[in-house]
């Protein structure tokens, strides 16, 4: 059955033309972010595209720093990949798409240096802030990763600090002080089928693509993080169309920001 629509999808895409009438480099629509999707977390968003949404929450801590970086604080992300968004999903501990999904939002806001860590120390070598970064899916119709990097970034820019006295946060009242984004990076995933390339694919066609590269790249075309997915390789020359590709498009989500 998959070589069936494999088959159909290279067809329809050498027309330029996807199963669902889109061109080959078209996002779906609409491409929407709300804030303030999670009232009772410091920062949310919630992401549209096309038919995939997903929430992100931020909730921040307080803890110890790691020992090599007594003046710095982290972010944590998780996601999870709830049954109700998609039948193929399951309860449990984080399967290997969740983790792989975390690791790619983490590592877009990480090496963009989105964040100041070491704004967020209290007291070097004692206290620091933890930012925790949740992922949740309410529907997935494919290319959770750009929606979930997109999320975790709006939800970072909509984040106030709770209030702490220095011993304990009372999570029931924020502060106006904004966490200090000072980067917005924006992860686009291009996947190639056959001698194609697509961008925002649908669940059906991620069953069929040969391979995929997310490339997270920041205002200025700052290229900050690559992440392959699938076992197919890629040649110098795919890559280098790929990202030429993921730093256009990123053009067009950073719009809705």
């Amino acid at each position: 059955m998959n070589g069936e629509l494999r088959n159909h999808v290279i067809k329809l895409i050498n027309a330029d033309t996807r199963l669902d009438g889109r061109k080959a480099k078209e996002f779906r629509k609409p491409i929407k972010v709300e804030y303030d999707a999670v009232k009772t977390a410091e920062g949310s968003a919630k992401v549209t595209i096309g038919e995939t949404e997903v929430i992100v929450g931020v909730k921040m801590d307080v803890g110890e720093p790691y020992p090599d970086m007594p003046d710095e604080g982290t972010i944590i992300v998780g996601a999870e990949l709830l049954p109700l968004s998609n039948p193929e999903f399951e309860l449990g501990p984080p399967g290997l798409q969740a983790i792989e999904l975390a690791r790619v939002v983490d590592r877009g806001i990480r090496e963009s240096k989105t964040i100041n860590f070491k704004e967020l120390c209290i007291e070097e070598g004692k206290k620091v802030w933890l930012i925790l970064i949740d992922i949740c899916t309410i529907n997935d119709a494919g290319n959770l990763i750009d929606a979930s990097a997109l999320a975790a970034l709006a939800a970072l820019k909509n984040t106030r600090y709770p209030k702490f006295d220095g011993e304990k946060i009372d999570y029931k009242e924020k502060t106006n002080k904004k966490l200090a984004v000072t980067k917005e990076p924006i992860a686009i995933t291009v996947c190639k089928i056959g001698d194609n390339f697509i961008v925002d694919p649908t669940t059906e066609e991620e069953k069929v693509i040969d391979t995929r590269l997310t490339i997270t790249s920041e205002e200025d075309e700052t290229l900050c993080a690559l992440q392959k997915g699938n076992d197919q390789p890629l040649t110098s020359e795919d890559i280098m169309k790929m990202i030429d590709i993921g730093m256009e498009k990123a053009k067009e989500l950073r719009k809705v920001l």
